[in-house]
C-alpha cells in the first residue's frame, strides 16, 4: 500500500537577508532557534513504522525479504495500486541500521551520481530505486547500470529495492532477483487499516452491504486506504445509535462528485458574508467556532468588503449564519459541514470557479496562522496550509504555491509564517505529482536566486528536515549552497555539517564538492567544520577509515593547502590543534596519517612554505597543554611532527626539539 501522507510541521529562524550571486546576510531571531514541534525526520520515520504495521503482506512478500536478505537485492514487479511501492519500503525499513542511512536514488536529477558510481552506496545503507512511473528510456539507462549497483551494494553489506515499470523488460542476469507482486485481499487491507484506525473490530467484522459493492471493483491500496480513512471520520461526527453501516453509507457518499450541489449552494448564497463564511469552513474544517467567525471577518477585510453598519445585535448569529452553510457546530466547539468531506468539494469550486479570490486566499492564510487564539493550534495551521497549498498543486500550479511560499516569508516574517512557508514547501515535496519539480525550484534557489526576508532560513529547515530524511544527497548540496553564501548566522552550516556526520558517504561527498570548488573563503570555512578528525579516524563497522581512502586524502591534502595558504593563522589553528590532539589520542597508522596530510598540504605552499611549518609546530606545542591523553605522548606527537617538516625541507634535524612545559620546570 502507498505510505500515509500527514501534514508537517517544521520551523524556523528569523532575521534581515540581503541576497545576490554573492552572500546571503542573515540575523537570526532568537525565538524562532528552538522548537517544541517533532522534527520531518522523526516524524518521517514514525509514518515508516505505522506503514509497517498497517500493510497487508502482499502476494510475493515473503519471497522478495528472503532474496533480499540472502543478496541484499530484489527487483519488485507488479500492476499499479498492488501496493509494490509500500512493500519496497518495508522491506528496507526491515534492514536498518545504526551504520547506514535510507535515501531514494534520483538518477537523472541535479547533481546525482550515475547508478554505476561506487560513491553512490555506503556501508549498510538502505537504497530505494523506484521506477515504477518511468519510461522506457529511463528504465533501459537503469537497467544497464543495476550489475555495477548491485555490485556495490553487496560489497558494502548494503540492501537496494528496485520497483521495476509494470510489463518492463529484464535482462536474463537479473531475472532471478524480479519477485511478482501481487495485490493482497482488499477486505483484508480494509479491515487492517479501519483497525488501526481505531474502529472497534466488532463493528467491521460483520459483512457489509456498501463495503461489498465498494470493493467489487480491483481498487488501489490507496483508494481502499482513503476509503477507511472516511468511514473513520464519518464515525466521529455520526449521530448517536448510528453504527458501521451508516459509516460506509456516509463514506460512499462522500466519494460521490458533488461540483453541482456545491454550484447550486454558492448561487443561493449571493451576499459576500456567506461566501466568506462557506469559504473560511472549508478552509478550516474541524476548527473552533470562535476561529471562523475571526477567520470569516478577515476574509472579508482581505477582499475590501465594507464593514456593516448595523447594530450588532441585529446581526445573525453565527449558528444561523452556519446553518446557511450546511454546517454546524459540534459539543466541543468545532464547526464541520453536515455531509462528510462537503468542503473539498467547496474548495474545488471556489478555487476553479473564482481564480481571482487565489492571491487574497494566500494573504489571508498568512493572517490567519498568526492569529493570537488559543484556538488557533498546530493542527489548524498545519491543516490550513496543506488545503490551501492542495489547490495549487491538484490544479497544476506549482509556480503560484512558491511564490506563495516565498512571500509568506518576506521581511520580518514571524515564526508562524516561516512555519507555515516550510509547511506549503513540505506539501509539495510529498506529493508525487509535483516533488521532482519542487526538488528543482529548492536547487535553483539555494545555489542562484535571490532571497528575500527570511526564505533562505526556510530552505535550511527544508533541506535539513525534510528533503533529507529520503534525499539526503540532494539536501547535503542545497545546504552547501546555502552555507556558502550565508552570514550573520551559521545555521545552514550546522545543518550542513549535521546532515554530513549522519554518514560516511555524505562527509565523503561533501569533501569532494569543497576540493571540486573554487576553496573561496566560505568554502573553507566550512571544511574547517568538516574536517573533524574524529569521525574522519573512525572505523567502526567498516574495514578502514574514511582517512585511509586515497580519494579522502587527496581532498583534505587540497583543502587543508587551500586553508593554510590562504587563511589567517587564527583562524585555522584551532582546527589545526584539535587534529594534532586526537593524532595523540588515536593509534596507528591513523594517527601517522594525520600527520602526513598535513604535511603534505603545508608542503605545497611553495615560497610560504616555511612560514606554515613554524605555525604548524607552534601549533602542535599549544596542543600538548590540552591534549586529552599523556602528556608524553603529546610530546611524541611534536617530535614526529618536526621530523616529518625536516624531511619535507631536506633537512635533518641538527638539535632536539624544545622541551616541553612540564619538562621545563622539573
Amino acid at each position: 500500500m502507498n505510505h500515509q501522507r500527514s501534514s508537517t510541521r517544521v520551523e524556523n529562524p528569523q532575521g534581515f537577508v540581503h541576497t545576490g550571486l554573492g552572500d546571503i546576510h542573515v540575523n537570526v531571531g532568537a525565538h524562532l532557534q528552538d522548537s517544541d514541534r517533532p522534527a520531518f525526520r522523526r516524524v518521517a520515520e514514525d509514518q515508516l513504522v505505522r506503514l509497517r504495521r498497517v500493510l497487508v503482506a502482499p502476494t510475493g512478500m515473503g519471497e522478495a525479504r528472503a532474496l533480499l536478505a540472502a543478496t541484499g537485492s530484489v527487483i519488485l514487479d507488479g500492476t499499479p495500486g498492488s501496493g509494490r511501492t509500500s512493500a519496497a519500503r518495508v522491506l528496507l525499513r526491515e534492514h536498518q541500521h545504526d551504520s547506514g542511512v535510507f535515501h531514494e536514488l534520483l538518477p537523472g536529477e541535479e547533481d546525482e551520481l550515475s547508478l554505476h558510481d561506487p560513491a553512490l552506496v555506503e556501508h549498510g545503507d538502505q537504497l530505494l530505486l523506484d521506477l515504477s512511473a518511468a519510461d522506457d528510456r529511463r528504465w533501459s539507462a537503469a537497467r544497464a547500470d543495476l550489475p555495477a549497483l548491485r555490485k556495490t551494494v553487496h560489497e558494502r553489506h548494503a540492501h537496494l529495492v528496485v520497483v521495476m515499470p509494470h510489463g518492463g523488460t529484464l535482462d536474463p542476469d537479473l531475472q532471478y532477483y524480479r519477485v511478482k507482486i501481487g495485490r493482497p485481499s482488499g477486505l483484508d487491507v480494509l479491515r487492517r487499516h479501519l483497525r488501526m484506525l481505531g474502529v472497534p473490530y466488532q463493528q467491521y467484522v460483520q459483512p457489509d452491504v456498501t463495503v461489498t459493492e465498494f470493493l467489487r471493483e480491483e481498487r488501489p491500496m490507496r483508494e481502499i486506504a482513503d476509503f477507511a480513512d472516511l468511514v473513520r471520520r464519518a464515525r466521529e461526527t455520526a449521530l448517536a445509535g448510528e453504527g458501521f453501516a451508516e459509516w460506509c453509507a456516509a463514506a460512499r457518499k462522500a466519494r460521490n462528485d458533488r461540483r453541482k450541489e456545491v454550484a447550486a449552494l454558492v448561487t443561493r448564497l449571493g451576499e459576500a458574508p456567506q461566501r466568506a463564511l462557506l469559504i473560511v469552513v472549508s478552509m478550516l474544517h474541524g476548527a473552533h467556532a470562535d476561529v471562523i467567525h475571526r477567520a470569516a471577518q478577515l476574509l472579508l477585510r482581505t477582499v475590501d468588503f465594507p464593514s456593516e453598519e448595523m447594530p450588532l445585535l441585529q446581526h445573525k448569529d453565527l449558528a444561523e449564519r452556519l446553518s446557511e452553510v450546511s454546517a454546524d457546530t459540534g459539543p466541543g466547539g468545532q464547526v464541520r459541514f453536515i455531509e462528510l468531506d462537503y468542503d473539498s468539494a467547496v474548495r474545488a469550486h471556489f478555487w476553479d470557479h473564482m481564480p481571482d479570490l487565489r492571491p487574497h486566499l494566500g494573504t489571508w492564510a498568512a493572517v490567519v496562522v498568526e492569529l493570537n487564539d488559543p484556538h488557533v493550534l498546530p493542527a489548524v495551521r498545519d491543516g490550513l496550509v496543506a488545503r490551501v497549498a492542495g489547490e495549487y498543486l491538484r490544479t497544476g500550479r506549482g509556480d503560484g504555491l512558491a511564490s506563495l511560499a516565498e512571500r509568506w516569508s518576506s521581511g520580518a516574517a514571524s515564526r508562524a509564517r516561516l512555519e507555515a512557508a516550510v509547511s506549503a514547501l513540505t506539501c509539495a515535496l510529498e506529493d508525487p505529482a509535483h516533488a521532482r519539480d519542487f526538488r528543482e525550484r529548492i536547487y535553483h534557489w539555494c545555489a542562484h536566486r535571490r532571497l528575500r526576508g527570511e526564505f533562505a532560513q526556510v530552505l535550511v529547515r527544508v533541506c535539513a528536515d525534510v528533503l533529507a530524511a529520503s534525499h539526503p544527497d540532494q539536501a547535503l548540496l542545497r545546504l552547501y549552497y546555502l552555507a556558502r553564501r550565508e552570514r550573520g548566522t551559521a545555521r545552514a552550516l550546522q545543518a550542513l555539517c549535521d546532515l554530513a556526520a549522519s554518514s560516511r558517504r555524505l562527509r565523503r561527498r561533501l569533501l569532494d564538492r569543497l576540493a571540486r570548488s573554487d576553496l573561496s573563503p566560505p568554502d573553507l570555512r566550512i571544511f574547517l567544520r568538516a574536517c573533524d578528525p574524529v569521525p574522519l579516524t573512525d572505523f567502526s563497522g567498516t574495514t578502514r577509515a574514511l582517512v585511509e581512502e586515497d580519494g579522502v586524502q587527496r581532498c583534505l591534502i587540497t583543502c587543508w593547502h587551500a586553508v593554510l595558504a590562504e587563511l589567517p593563522q587564527a583562524s585555522w589553528q584551532p582546527h589545526a590543534q584539535h587534529w594534532l590532539r586526537w593524532a595523540a589520542h588515536d593509534t596507528e597508522p591513523r594517527s601517522e596519517l594525520l600527520l602526513d596530510l598535513l604535511v603534505s598540504a603545508a608542503e605545497q605552499c611553495e615560497e610560504r612554505r616555511g612560514e606554515v611549518f613554524a605555525a604548524l609546530y607552534a601549533s602542535a606545542r599549544d596542543a600538548e597543554r590540552t591534549a586529552p591523553g599523556s602528556l608524553a605522548r603529546s610530546v611524541e606527537i611534536t617530535e614526529r611532527l618536526i621530523r616529518k617538516i625536516s624531511a619535507a625541507q631536506g633537512l635533518e634535524p641538527t638539535i632536539p626539539p624544545p622541551a616541553s612545559d612540564e619538562e621545563t620546570q622539573r
